[in-house]
């Protein structure tokens, strides 16, 4: 008979996410049951089942995303740059092991090569098992998967990639280097001349705005272009993150999509994005607008 995993972060039946980089408030989630728990090289994986947001999927006890939401994220990391390029052929995603932002690359038709370079394998093999729908980007032909550190991977790279797209979890623990102005030069040096960057822009406007201003000078002193979007997310602290749009070529404006679907293709690919969503990203509240002019 199996044993009934449990999980500090779970008690009375609800997950509860408390940290440091939220202070005073929590988010919780009804669990239906939890389906896997195991410490990987690099940090705490828990999946488990939720009454109402699907399957969860938990890193060092912190939601990297749910079935019902992960849309709004995975769409806009994804196609706020894919858009912002005239034709982005070879994409490089780090981080990103559950499948979700190559599911959202490989909906360009233009896409010739598509590779992730994630530096946990559990993330990757657990989401393939767990989580299909996101994790279906890794069955496309164009796809190719290294594990790994992808600090290290970029180094091996110059004027390589048209888009990069950082998809890493917060600014603690093994992606903390994914943070600092040093991993924006070796982006800048691994993307060909007008290549464009997404990255995961410190959380969240109402929590973190002087993280964002700090994440927005580096990038400014890196690329002629540095911009900053949102989108909503409910189960994200305070149901929003935002990213970090910044481009190589100074006369580009990111904030305009250079391609976009028709509305019908919109439609049929995406649940959030769409050209308009794109450039109302760029929008941001007064308080925030005025802390990063």
């Amino acid at each position: 008979m199996s044993t009934e995993i449990t999980h500090p972060t779970i008690k009375d039946g609800w997950f509860r996410e408390i940290s440091d980089m939220w202070p005073g408030q929590a988010m919780t989630l009804k669990v239906k049951q939890i389906l896997h728990h195991e410490k990987s090289k690099y940090q705490d994986v828990l999946i488990f089942e939720s009454t109402d947001y699907g399957r969860v999927l938990v890193l060092d006890n912190v939601i990297q995303c749910t079935e019902r939401d992960e849309f709004s994220y995975q769409e806009m990391i994804t196609h706020l740059a894919m858009n912002a390029h005239p034709n982005p052929k070879k994409v490089l995603v780090i981080g990103g092991g559950d499948g979700g932002v190559l599911r959202e690359v490989v909906k360009h038709s233009c896409v010739e090569q598509a590779i992730l370079c994630d530096i946990d394998e559990a993330v990757i093999r657990l989401s393939k098992q767990h989580l299909p729908e996101m994790a279906a980007g890794f069955n496309h032909p164009n796809v190719k998967v290294h594990v790994g550190d992808g600090f290290a991977f970029l180094k091996e790279y110059k004027n390589e990639f048209d888009v990069i797209i950082t998809d890493s979890s917060d600014p603690e623990g093994p992606a903390e280097a994914l943070f600092q102005k040093s991993y924006f030069e070796l982006l800048n040096g691994a993307l060909r001349d007008g290549g464009v960057i997404t990255t995961q822009g410190s959380e969240n406007q109402w929590l973190h705005l002087s993280l964002i201003v700090d994440l927005k000078k580096s990038c400014s002193e890196v690329f002629p272009v540095a911009e900053y979007a949102y989108t909503t997310i409910p189960t994200y602290p305070s149901g929003q993150i935002g990213f970090m749009v910044c481009c190589k070529d100074a006369s580009r404006n990111v904030k305009v999509p250079l391609r976009s679907w028709s509305p019908e293709e919109e439609e049929k690919l995406c649940r959030y994005y769409s050209k308009e969503i794109h450039e109302a990203a760029f929008v941001l509240p007064t308080f925030a607008r005025k802390a990063l002019r």
